[in-house]
């Protein structure tokens, strides 16, 4: 599965593109139908507190899944909206129909 970062404005340091990828690559292996990921940074400047912005797009077969979240820390931002995106699969696995 391919996994993408990209940061907006700055330069993630591999630290905290080691977590996202091990976070990401847990849901993966709980998840098999994931074929990809899109994981984008932002910084907010118009807050004070909460200006890490972490969006996650998981691509499924059949539609894409995603969750953007809003924290104080991106490793926290990263962890609130893959909790989000457990509940989206869990979800996504009750639609998908056996052959």
């Amino acid at each position: 599965m391919n996994i993408s970062i990209s940061s907006v404005h700055f330069k993630a340091d591999k630290k905290l593109e080691d977590f996202i990828k091990d976070k990401v690559g847990k849901l993966v292996g709980n998840y098999e139908n994931i074929t990809g990921s899109e994981i984008t940074l932002k910084i907010d400047n118009k807050s004070d507190q909460l200006n890490k912005i972490a969006e996650i797009r998981l691509l499924v077969p059949g539609s894409d899944l995603f969750a953007k979240k809003q924290c104080k820390s991106f490793e926290e931002a990263a962890d609130t909206a893959i909790d989000a995106l457990k509940k989206q699969m869990n979800k996504h696995k009750g639609k998908i129909k056996p052959v």
